[in-house]
């Protein structure tokens, strides 16, 4: 049903209140356009009283007894809710799961670089997933790949918070880090450069961490090289033994 008023045409929605004689109730309680009451009306008197400001009625209150209904332009005010709702949408943020991926034989910079972009993350508003990517045999040590995890959670506990603990899947482990209150603070202040200390905790073992597993596995050949080694080294000073008394 098309409503006229104010030689305009008024199409009121099925989500929207209801307005002028779309109202179906014999009376309702005014309200004007200043806010003041008018008290109870017929719904005739109270159109009609919209209709001499040049205004509309509009049901507020529809399950109030009897329904509130408040004199204003519905027009105006259709558009001013369809533009806050338009800016609340432009303001409200989409977090994003982002994804920086390590191995356990990160070097130094590598590490500086990854974790400077799940920082970058984390200071945009989104959350940072940390993977690490595990080959080979490097899957038999885990502890070192959560080593790395814990080490990059305390480089980053000033602006965010561990939502999901180091996890191993297959030959990944994965971490996810949630911004916190701080990060938003930061990036209004200008980023990183406001971050305290805190990220000094990381101990020393920690911080020189550059490739635990190659260590560990050169380690491993050496020792079993070691044995093998010894009958050689005897061979040759036997030999020379033999030459010396030649």
């Amino acid at each position: 049903m098309v409503l006229r008023s104010r030689g305009r045409d008024i199409r009121p929605t099925v989500t929207g209140p209801r307005i002028n004689h779309d109202i179906r109730v014999p009376q309702v309680r005014v309200i004007d356009e200043e806010g003041e009451q008018m008290g109870i009306l017929s719904i005739d008197d109270a159109v009609q009283a919209a209709e001499d400001r040049d205004l509309d009625l509009v049901e507020v209150a529809p399950n109030s007894d009897p329904p509130v209904c408040k004199i204003m332009d519905y027009g105006r005010y259709k558009y001013t809710q369809q533009k806050k709702g338009k800016e609340a949408k432009k303001r409200q943020k989409i977090v994003e799961l982002k994804e920086v991926k390590m191995r356990i034989k990160i070097d130094e910079h590598d590490y500086e670089f990854k974790k400077n972009h799940a920082e970058r993350f984390l200071l945009d508003g989104n959350k940072a997933k940390v993977t690490i990517m595990f080959r080979g045999r490097e899957v038999t040590h885990p502890d070192l790949g959560r080593k790395i995890l814990d080490r990059v959670a305390n480089d980053l506990m000033e602006i965010g918070t561990v939502e999901q603990r180091p996890l191993l899947e297959g030959r990944n482990m994965t971490m996810v880090l949630a911004p916190n209150k701080a990060a938003a603070k930061l990036k209004a202040a200008g980023g990183a450069k406001g971050k305290s200390g805190k990220t000094s905790r990381v101990t020393e073992e920690e911080g020189t961490l550059k490739a635990p597993l190659a260590e560990s596995l050169n380690k491993e050949a050496d020792e079993a090289a070691a044995p093998a080694e010894e009958p050689q080294e005897q061979e040759k000073t036997e030999e020379g033994t033999a030459n010396a008394e030649a």
